[in-house]
C-alpha cells in the first residue's frame, strides 16, 4: 500500500532588488520561506507585501513541501547539515506576468534539489523554518536507514605474492 506524501502548506517571499548595472536593472531571488498558518487565506495569485527603494518584495502562497520515503536519505542530509535549507526552483518569465517569476518546486531534500541543478534548473537555498524543521524530524527519524556498511576490500598489489611467500621459493 504507497503511503501519501506528508504536506506542509508554505509562502514563498521573493524579493526584487535594482541594480546599477548595465546588463541588468533588477535581480530576483527567494529570500524566505515561511509556513502557512491559515490555508484557507492564502491567495492563489501573488501578493505584494513590501515597496521601497531597496526593493520590492511579493509573496506566494498555495505552494507545498512534501515529504516522500524515497527522499528520506536527502531530507536526513539536509536537516543535519549546520544551516539546513529551503530548495525553491523558479523561472524568470518574460510574457508580461508580474511579478515575472514563477515558483515552481519547492523541496526540503538535499538530493532532489541536486538533481534540479544537475539538469539546468534555477535553485536557490533560503534557510529553513524552525517549525518546518521540527515537522520533519519524526519522518526522518521513521523513514531513514543509513545503508549498512560494506566491509571494503583494499586494492592489495601484493596480496597475490602473499600465497606464493607461504609456499616458499620455486624449486
Amino acid at each position: 500500500m504507497p503511503m501519501t506524501a506528508l504536506r506542509f502548506p508554505v509562502s514563498l517571499i521573493f524579493q526584487r532588488t535594482p541594480l546599477a548595472n548595465k546588463w541588468a536593472s533588477e535581480r530576483w531571488e527567494p529570500v524566505a520561506v515561511l509556513p502557512v498558518l491559515d490555508a484557507a487565506a492564502a491567495a492563489a495569485v501573488p501578493v505584494k507585501i513590501g515597496d521601497d527603494a531597496t526593493g520590492t518584495q511579493w509573496r506566494f502562497d498555495a505552494h507545498a513541501l512534501e515529504l516522500h520515503r524515497s527522499e528520506a536519505e536527502g531530507y536526513y542530509l539536509n536537516i543535519t547539515a549546520p544551516d539546513p535549507k529551503v530548495f525553491v526552483m523558479w523561472e524568470l518569465c518574460d510574457d508580461g506576468r508580474d511579478p515575472p517569476v514563477l515558483p515552481v518546486v519547492v523541496t526540503v531534500s538535499y538530493n532532489e534539489a541536486a538533481r534540479l541543478l544537475d539538469g539546468g534548473h534555477q535553485v536557490d537555498a533560503v534557510p529553513l523554518p524552525a517549525a518546518i524543521l521540527e515537522w520533519m524530524h519524526p519522518f526522518v527519524a521513521e523513514n531513514y536507514k543509513p545503508e549498512p556498511r560494506k566491509k571494503v576490500r583494499r586494492n592489495d598489489p601484493f596480496a597475490d605474492d602473499a600465497g606464493r611467500r607461504e609456499r616458499g621459493p620455486r624449486d
